[in-house]
């Protein structure tokens, strides 16, 4: 549990604090720079990167933030709901794309969303339909809060992306355990098939994890073993989340 520590926690990142030298005027007189600098703080929102493994607890992870939070105070953002659209192929073809690879995802939609929401602005985000590979002609809606909760197996992998959260946290679980939830997960939601799961398991999703989403854990602040099961961690998280939306309420 050394990963959990309250260190870990109160780092940099997670303090949401950061150099004051771009706010000095001149003068080496730090306090209306620090005022300046603290309004700015609490304005902002708290942006919160949940990475892992595909089938680690990752969307478990997010869900339990949000209860012990308050969903009212946080907005949650998918990263698979960026999926670039595949209606221009045949259905056969989009069942051969790569969808564990950074390309298959229109990551630069979602920085530009994320911009937008930390400014203030709401956003229309894409909805993408498993089914087909393909996205809708609908979207939704999405509001800004004081924390904006985004989860995906490759949010730590661009730098562009990562770059804008504020807490990175990786779940970390067994492989083993992993795969049997995504085959679950896909035959029961995704209407997909035994066999076409285990396929698209040794051909890409395995390969791509040890190639990009194992790699990015690195970059996170703090790395939750055993997914939404590990009670412990994520209570630990949830406070420390708590506790900055307090101090902007003061």
């Amino acid at each position: 549990m050394a990963d959990l520590a309250l260190p870990i926690l109160a780092a940099d990142g997670f303090d949401h604090w950061g150099s004051l030298a771009a706010h000095l005027d001149g003068t080496g007189d730090l306090g209306d720079a620090r005022k300046q600098y603290q309004e700015e703080k609490y304005m902002r929102p708290i942006v919160i990167g949940v990475a892992g493994g595909t089938g680690s607890g990752k969307t478990t992870v997010a869900h339990e933030i949000l209860e012990r939070v308050g969903a009212e105070h946080i907005t949650y953002i998918p990263h698979d709901a960026y999926y670039r659209d595949h209606s221009h192929l045949p259905l056969e073809k989009r069942d051969q794309v790569n969808y564990d690879h950074p390309d298959s995802l229109e990551t630069e939609l979602l920085i530009q969303h994320l911009k937008e929401l930390r400014a203030g602005h709401p956003v229309e985000i894409p909805v993408y339909d498993f089914t087909t590979h393909t996205r809708t002609l609908q979207t939704r809606l999405i509001e800004p809060a004081p924390v904006i909760l985004v989860e995906g197996i490759l949010v730590f992998v661009e730098s562009q992306l990562r770059d804008l959260f504020d807490v990175k946290l990786y779940v970390d679980t067994d492989a083993d355990v992993r795969f049997i939830r995504r085959l679950v997960r896909d035959i029961e939601e995704r209407g997909r098939s035994v066999e076409s799961v285990c396929e698209q398991y040794l051909s890409t999703v395995r390969p791509m994890h040890l190639e990009f989403v194992e790699p990015s854990k690195r970059y996170a602040n703090v790395i939750i073993p055993e997914g939404g099961f590990n009670q412990v961690a994520v209570e630990m998280v949830a406070a420390r989340i708590r506790g900055l939306l307090e101090d902007r309420e003061r």
